[in-house]
């Protein structure tokens, strides 16, 4: 079991907050190989990560976040041949993950800091937590500005996931049950109106939508989390197709800390 941090946008927060969310997808960017006798570990990225994923197929968990699978072989390589790749893609089921979000400190005192979260701001800052700093902790800066959430620190996350599931597949690869638990919110919605006996009568429909997305929605749960994925990584995201790493978790509020003190 591992604890890291895990980043998240202010309307992801507010899915979290609210039990929507449940999954979150990352696109897998490098990967750790595992040494063997002939060769080091080495970290794969742009290019080199791009051809271990080559045509990839058969993906397996074998122990923790070290994963194998099979994929194009290289150029010296016999072109019927498929070359195994090992390596660590992750987390993996058990981890724990601290949420880091925008935030800001609004307050300092001997021993405890005033901690205002970004995702909460519609709600006038009622999601303002105490949090008591570790006694090394340089004290923070009290600020009217937001901080970005990748400088939050441990001791002032609010949110705690642990793992439940990972899976590695192609981002389109998600079915409609997915997307909806990675914090698609499904509404029945007026779509029209019809004539009937003495007058119109209001034609409704499931429309799926998401924190911030326009007001007639989606037909469907994945093309709102398709546009949602564009929102978030940038237009023409989706169309990549990339492969990911999809997990599953539970939440729970309350800072990681905290939440292993009052369990020992």
């Amino acid at each position: 079991m591992t604890d890291r941090p895990i980043l998240f946008s202010g309307p992801m927060v507010r899915a979290l907050i609210a039990g929507h969310k449940t999954q979150t997808r990352r696109v897998i960017t490098k990967a750790r190989t595992l040494a063997i006798p002939d060769a080091p570990a080495l970290t794969l990225s742009d290019d080199d990560l791009a051809r271990a994923m080559q045509n990839a197929s058969d993906f397996r968990r074998l122990d923790g976040d070290m994963w194998t699978w099979k994929a194009d072989a290289f150029e010296h390589q016999a072109p019927a041949t498929r070359t195994n790749w090992h390596a660590h893609l992750g987390h993996a089921p058990g981890d724990r993950l601290w949420v880091r979000e925008a935030w800001r400190c609004n307050g300092w005192a001997t021993d405890v800091a005033t901690i205002f979260y970004r995702a909460s701001e519609r709600d006038g800052y009622t999601a303002m937590c105490e949090q008591y700093p570790v006694a090394d902790h340089k004290p923070l800066r009290v600020t009217t500005g937001w901080r970005p959430g990748i400088h939050m620190s441990r001791w002032a996350s609010r949110l705690t996931l642990t793992v439940t599931d990972v899976r590695v597949e192609r981002l389109q690869d998600i079915s409609e049950d997915d997307a909806i638990a990675e914090g698609i919110v499904c509404e029945n919605v007026i779509v029209g109106t019809t004539s009937y006996g003495r007058g119109p009568v209001e034609i409704t429909a499931d429309r799926y939508f998401f924190d911030g997305c326009d007001d007639e929605g989606f037909e469907d749960a994945v093309s709102a989390y398709a546009a949602l994925w564009d929102q978030i990584n940038g237009a023409g995201a989706w169309a990549l197709n990339p492969w990911i790493v999809a997990y599953s978790f539970s939440v729970q509020r309350g800072n990681i800390d905290a939440i292993v003190k009052e369990a020992a």
